[in-house]
C-alpha cells in the first residue's frame, strides 16, 4: 500500500507541474565566430527540441565570471525552424574585461499565454578560443 501511495504521489506531483515537466530540455547552440566584442549583434543560433504550442522564444546571456552584469536578452516570435538568424534581437554582448568569460545563454520556449513550455543553456567562451 505505501508504494502505490509514493507512486500516486509522484504521479500527482508530475501531473501539478504542467506541460514543462514532461517536455525534454532545448538544445542550444551557437557560435561566437564574427560576433565583435562589445557590439549589440547576438550570434545566430541552433535550437532543438522545440515543442509545438511554442509562440515565441525569449534569450537572455549571462556572464558566468561577471553575474552581476546585465546582459539582457530578447523575446522573438517564432514561426517554425530550428535555425534562428544573428541579429535577431539587440542586447549588450560580451564584452569581458582583461581576458576570457564564459557566457551562458538561455532560450525558454513560450506558449501563446506567455508560460514558458521548455528551456535549454549553452556556455561558451567569448573570446571564442
Amino acid at each position: 500500500m505505501k508504494r502505490s501511495l509514493a507512486g500516486m504521489a509522484i504521479l500527482a506531483s508530475l501531473l501539478a507541474a504542467g506541460p514543462a515537466a514532461a517536455q525534454a530540455p532545448l538544445t542550444v547552440d551557437f557560435s561566437w565566430t564574427g560576433i565583435a566584442a562589445c557590439g549589440t549583434k547576438p550570434p545566430a543560433f541552433k535550437i532543438g527540441g522545440i515543442p509545438a504550442g511554442t509562440k515565441k522564444l525569449r534569450f537572455a546571456m549571462k556572464d558566468l565570471d561577471k553575474p552581476g552584469f546585465d546582459h539582457g536578452g530578447g523575446t522573438i516570435d517564432y514561426a517554425g525552424g530550428a535555425e534562428i538568424a544573428a541579429g535577431a534581437f539587440f542586447y549588450t554582448g560580451p564584452c569581458p574585461p582583461g581576458g576570457t568569460h564564459r557566457y551562458q545563454w538561455t532560450v525558454q520556449a513560450l506558449d501563446g499565454a506567455g508560460r514558458v513550455i521548455a528551456a535549454g543553456q549553452a556556455t561558451k567562451p567569448f573570446p571564442p578560443r
